[in-house]
């Protein structure tokens, strides 16, 4: 076995000697399409600029915060944000679900193949998810409501031990082993939604092998639009995009050449 971090390093590590650079800590200030339509021109924060043929985008994205008192505290020691990547570290555990989307509600029913027992906490009294995900939570017998309920705080001790929140003015205290958040996630698209394609969220919108609605522009991994948000996907994404990038290239010197 190997832990995800150590495989990244190694991956990492491959690339390079296959002739990748890598700049570290080199924030991008914006992206350019340049004049000519293909060449792109990344500008970095130091003044320098880096052009290419070829734009792969894999800025990722970060998931909604409660900004609650013990969400950053307990972040990895009973907060999480991924219910597939972390449900099963809480077999047999009463677990909180904050959230009232199809996430919210999905991943809520994903918990209980582990979980005793979920709570699917959420602000309003209304919940925004699809009407067959609520109908296929309400029948789960594992599952329970909570709605008009403000949280203010997840309390512990080392780990998570509760999920304080307040309902109809009244505050109460859930004992919980764990608490999921899902109240939105935001992609780091900002560089290139003015350029290509995106939804109403900002994900990046591609074909079947990763490119934008430019020639020459590639997106992967969270930050275009897709079912799931897990590493192995990603991967596959940047693979594919790789490929493809590559024959673009390549189809742009033979043009050269003619």
């Amino acid at each position: 076995s190997i832990l995800g971090a150590d495989l990244a390093v190694k991956m990492g590590d491959h690339s390079r000697k296959f002739g990748l650079e890598v700049r570290d800590f080199e924030p991008v200030k914006d992206v350019d399409l340049g004049a000519d339509g293909t060449t792109k021109v990344v500008r970095l924060e130091s003044g320098e600029e880096l052009t290419s043929r070829a734009l792969i985008m894999a800025a990722g994205g970060l998931p909604r915060y409660l900004e609650v008192p013990g969400e950053k505290e307990f972040w990895g020691r009973g907060v999480s944000y991924c219910a597939v990547c972390d449900g099963a570290f809480f077999k047999g555990q009463e677990l909180a679900v904050v959230g009232g989307g199809d996430a919210a509600v999905e991943e809520g029913d994903f918990l209980t193949r582990y979980a005793s027992k979920v709570y699917i906490v959420h602000r309003r009294d209304q919940f925004r998810a699809q009407p067959i995900l609520l109908d296929r939570a309400h029948d789960n017998p594992k599952i329970e409501f909570i709605t008009d309920a403000a949280v203010k705080s997840i309390a512990g001790d080392g780990k998570v031990r509760a999920l304080n929140y307040e309902r109809h003015g009244r505050p109460v205290e859930l004992p919980v082993g764990g608490v999921f958040i899902f109240i939105g996630f935001v992609p780091n698209s900002k560089l290139l939604k003015m350029h290509v394609d995106h939804d109403e969220a900002g994900y990046l919108i591609t074909d079947r092998n990763m490119q934008t609605s430019v020639p020459g522009i590639w997106a992967v991994g969270d930050v275009r639009a897709q079912l799931t948000k897990q590493i192995a996907t990603a991967v596959g994404d940047g693979t594919t995009a790789a490929v493809a990038a590559s024959a673009y290239v390549t189809s742009l010197k033979d043009a050269a050449r003619r």
